[in-house]
């Protein structure tokens, strides 16, 4: 695979769905962005927000990192991209609606699972940001009665609440959901099925959407 590939895969797109699309390109050009909704998702290849939920261009405000983590509010004048995007979608798109959007068989939940792997480089930069669920993962991956996929399925369910329990952590989504002006969802994406788990906000399970 190559440069090639990816020029191929454009030459089909403005071939067919810029066509389709083309009025509402050039009107999200002139007018702006103003998505009800924002996703945040891992950034693993095989789990696009955007074909999930078969949206167009405009709807949704995606952001993708590493098992979808977000992280506490921690206004220290450090690099915070999670964050900074967050701030932009609820302060200035006036999202109405963040997703958490976890996913099967991810890798990150995985490494979170096995802190004695290897580092894929000295930097270690995926092992720093697990260590933001450092205290449910050594609680699960402690459970001896559980097997390895339930192991990785449960932290993956687990992470998800923790990014929903830390969104509530930014003063202006605590505030905007205590006015009933923004609604937070968490949601599962199985990768081998294509089914997709949404949790209850009340009990915090997770069923399939049918």
């Amino acid at each position: 695979m190559d440069l090639a590939f990816l020029l191929q895969g454009y030459r089909r797109f403005r071939e067919h769905r810029l066509v389709v699309e083309s009025a509402r390109y050039s009107k999200l050009a002139s007018e702006g962005q103003s998505p009800k909704h924002m996703v945040i998702a891992c950034c693993d290849s095989r789990v696009a927000p955007e074909a999930i939920f078969d949206s167009s261009p405009g709807e949704m405000f995606v952001v993708r990192n590493v098992a979808n983590i977000v992280p506490p509010y921690q206004p220290d004048g450090k690099f915070h991209a999670t964050s900074a995007a967050l701030e932009y979608a609820v302060q200035s798109l006036k999202v109405e609606h963040i997703v958490v959007l976890g996913h099967g068989q991810c890798g990150g939940i995985k490494a979170a699972l096995d802190p004695a792997a290897e580092p894929l480089s000295p930097g270690d930069f995926i092992g720093k940001w697990m260590e933001l669920l450092g205290p449910a993962a050594e609680a699960i991956a402690g459970n001896s009665w559980m097997t390895n996929a339930e192991r990785q399925t449960a932290l993956e369910r687990i992470s998800i609440r923790n990014s929903m329990a830390n969104l509530r952590t930014f003063p202006c989504v605590h505030i905007l959901e205590s006015r009933n002006r923004l609604k937070l969802h968490g949601m599962w994406f199985n990768i081998s099925s294509g089914e997709l788990w949404v949790m209850d906000e009340k009990t915090g399970d997770f069923s399939a959407f049918t």
